[in-house]
């Protein structure tokens, strides 16, 4: 059988030596990319079940990377860096990584995770009636994964859709952050609460709307949020 792929994003030599390594002992077969574009093409190219990401690359960000990634696949993403800013880590995985670590780390530390990840579903799962919601002009379709607004698509990431899709699910229910995250991660995460309010934030502005004046997404302060049909 052929091996799943994994993609290294990466410039540091010492670092690709050691996460092709480890990566390999997975079971991958790796491509190492030095470069975010380069890395783009390969994602376009290879379809990878997995991306290990650095944030410093000479050419992009690497969380312009993450967030161009995520548009393109649902392939796990996680940020290997040794930026330890808590702001950096936020804005990695409102991008839509997966997990992040801060260098320097122990090889068998990052294996756990790869481990861990892998455990998730990719992606969110469809709502078990699989059917289309509309709601005026805003139309949620799990099945295709598409969301319309007055007869165009909205252009959402894997977990802006997710968030949607399970608020829209039993709309007037009130749904607080860690219950968002646990579906759209798959996991309960310690400490990650404010990633939902950036989504949420990035999900009302594609749908033309804002707390201050909210159409469907309702912000209960202190709870969490629901969805206004």
């Amino acid at each position: 059988m052929d091996r799943p792929r994994a993609l290294l994003v990466e410039d540091s030599p010492e670092m690709v030596v050691l996460c092709r390594r480890l990566l390999e002992k997975e079971g991958f077969a790796v491509t190492v990319a030095t470069e975010g574009n380069r890395a783009v093409e390969l994602v376009r190219r290879e379809a990878p079940e997995l991306a290990i990401l650095d944030l410093g690359l000479p050419d992009l960000d690497g969380i312009e990377v993450c967030r161009r990634i995520r548009q393109l696949t649902d392939a796990y993403v996680i940020v290997v860096t040794g930026r330890a800013d808590e702001v950096d880590r936020v804005i990695g995985l409102s991008m839509g990584a997966d997990d992040y670590v801060t260098k320097p780390f122990f090889p068998r530390e990052l294996a756990a995770r790869i481990q861990a990840v892998r455990r998730r579903p990719r992606g969110s799962a469809p709502r078990q009636d699989g059917t289309a919601r509309e709601f005026g002009a805003l139309r949620i379709d799990p099945v295709v994964r598409e969301v319309t607004l007055d007869g165009r698509v909205v252009d959402l990431t894997r977990l802006e859709f997710g968030i949607l899709d399970l608020l829209s699910s039993s709309p007037r229910r009130t749904f607080t952050r860690r219950q968002l995250l646990a579906d759209v991660w798959g996991d309960n995460r310690e400490g990650d609460d404010h990633v939902i309010d950036v989504q949420i934030g990035n999900l009302r502005r594609k749908l033309a709307e804002s707390a201050a004046a909210p159409r469907h997404i309702r912000t209960l302060r202190g709870v969490g949020y629901r969805f206004e049909p």
